[in-house]
């Protein structure tokens, strides 16, 4: 377990890996925050009696995302580097498995998945938490209308994040992301469903 662990923050020291992870967590995480949009304002506009039912919903759509996030890019990262380890394999005429490039494209592997999968969990978690203060604080309205505006902070925080490592205007950036999360809001109340 120790050496596992090892692995993946070694792996997480290489710019190519955290790089192809962070892609996979923000774009993972924004499916998970407009899936939230969408779990919220679907499920108030179709008289779902109570914030619980309403989460546990949500957390039925992040556990098939987050699902999803790992399962597929493990599948996919394992057909990837197996492929890389075959091209350098066949350059340098020799096997490399149980080698360190082995090793170092398993771990790559390992932190993609990972961080492919808790993208979009806190994507979904955390808009949906509103709903579990609905019958002590909130009405369902308010609950619906506070998950919209976590979830739209969130996709902001994505879009200014991504602004600051590709050195552009954060508030533009965190704007544009944060827009879709009202357009997918406002697609649900217009859209028959």
């Amino acid at each position: 377990m120790v050496s596992r662990l090892k692995r993946l923050l070694r792996a997480l020291e290489r710019d190519d890996v955290r790089s192809i992870s962070r892609r996979y967590f923000i774009s993972n995480g924004f499916d998970g925050a407009l899936t939230s949009v969408g779990v919220a304002v679907g499920s108030y506009l179709s008289g779902v009696p109570d914030g619980l039912t309403v989460f546990k919903i949500g957390m039925g759509a992040a556990i098939g995302l987050g699902t999803s996030g790992v399962w597929s890019v493990w599948e996919i990262e394992r057909a990837e580097k197996r492929a890389e380890l075959k091209r350098i394999e066949h350059a340098m005429l020799t096997d490399l498995d149980e080698t360190r490039i082995q090793r170092q494209k398993a771990g790559a592997r390992q932190v993609n998945a990972l961080m492919s999968g808790i993208g979009p969990v806190i994507g979904v978690v955390f808009p949906m938490t509103p709903f579990l203060f609905e019958e002590s604080l909130l009405s369902m309205r308010g609950a619906t209308l506070i998950s919209i505006g976590v979830a739209v902070s969130i996709l902001f925080v994505f879009g200014a994040y991504l602004a600051d490592i590709s050195e552009q205007n954060w508030i533009v950036a965190g704007a544009r992301m944060g827009l879709a999360g009202i357009v997918v809001a406002l697609l649900n109340i217009i859209l028959p469903g």
